[in-house]
């Protein structure tokens, strides 16, 4: 483990982009930064487009590690170059920003009110190839649609044991058991999150540390055993389908939690805009995201 790398996830002021939009959700970000589905005919020419757009994110000039610790990438992304550098070594030594990695291969279909992970097929080999990429951690996405005990169980034990594989290789899992923000029984939901996270954590052994990523609750500060606990490097807050500043408020009120946004990230940015526009209209969410995070 890169231990600069580390204190900067564990204590710096800033948050973690979420870049890591992969096949299934491209074509929407891509839609929303202007460029229709009719302007590329194969995966080929999308992954191309949207390279483009990260690699604008990456060196606009607010994007640095001052304010923005960690930026979550595709597997594509880390394996494409950034001004003739690999993804992850440019965010680092160019930019100051420690690089992460998503690993997971979607979601299975509904099961007790919850989406469990996809096989990953070959993981290890993917893990090892991030780790010689410079890459310093992970992140995997569960999904919760009710607040159903056995489901989420399920959840966050499956996080817990691929996140154990992660550590073998010297990389730090982000535990992602998200919330879904518009069901009704959210809160609940999140009760349980709480209660079963503090139990893998708790069984972990004292060598390792696990970042988490959590939709913003509806109870102010429930997360906080999971901020103060001594397993966890980080938590931060996923936007979920909420509009920037709701998010940003939510995220404010919530002491040690710091963003880790995607669609809210890259919300009001277009292909049409000259640079000097898009490097405005992104330093100014950079400044908002960065504001809320040091909040609590």
């Amino acid at each position: 483990m890169n231990q600069k790398q580390a204190e900067q996830m564990r204590s710096g002021d800033g948050f973690v982009a979420a870049l890591d939009q992969s096949g299934g959700s491209t074509p929407k970000a891509l839609g929303l930064y202007g460029i229709p589905e009719t302007a590329y005919d194969s995966d080929s020419a999308m992954f191309d487009l949207v390279h483009e757009m990260r690699t604008r994110i990456m060196k606009s000039p607010a994007f640095k590690g001052d304010k923005v610790l960690g930026a979550i990438l595709f597997e594509n992304t880390m394996d494409r170059q950034v001004d003739g550098q690999p993804t992850a070594t440019y965010l680092w030594e160019d930019r100051g920003v420690v690089p992460f990695l998503k690993v997971d291969k979607g979601l299975m279909d509904d099961l007790d009110g919850v989406r469990l992970m996809k096989d990953m097929g070959d993981l290890d080999a993917l893990l090892e190839r991030a780790a010689k990429a410079g890459i310093f951690g992970t992140k995997m996405r569960s999904v919760i649609d009710a607040a159903n005990p056995t489901g989420i169980a399920a959840v966050v034990a499956q996080q817990f044991e691929v996140g154990q594989q992660i550590l073998a290789h010297g990389l730090v899992p982000i535990i992602e058991p998200e919330v879904t923000i518009s069901i009704s029984d959210k809160a609940a939901a999140e009760d349980i999150v709480l209660e079963e996270t503090l139990k893998h954590l708790n069984a972990l052994s004292d060598d390792v540390e696990v970042m988490l990523k959590l939709t913003l609750p509806e109870t102010t500060n429930l997360y906080k055993p999971l901020v103060d606990h001594p397993r966890v490097m980080r938590v931060v807050a996923l936007s979920g389908g909420y509009s920037r500043t709701e998010a940003n408020n939510r995220l404010a009120q919530n002491s040690g939690v710091i963003a880790s946004f995607s669609r809210a990230l890259t919300e009001g940015l277009s292909v049409q805009q000259d640079d000097a526009e898009f490097d405005r209209i992104l330093a100014e969410t950079i400044d908002s995201t960065f504001e809320a995070s040091v909040a609590g």
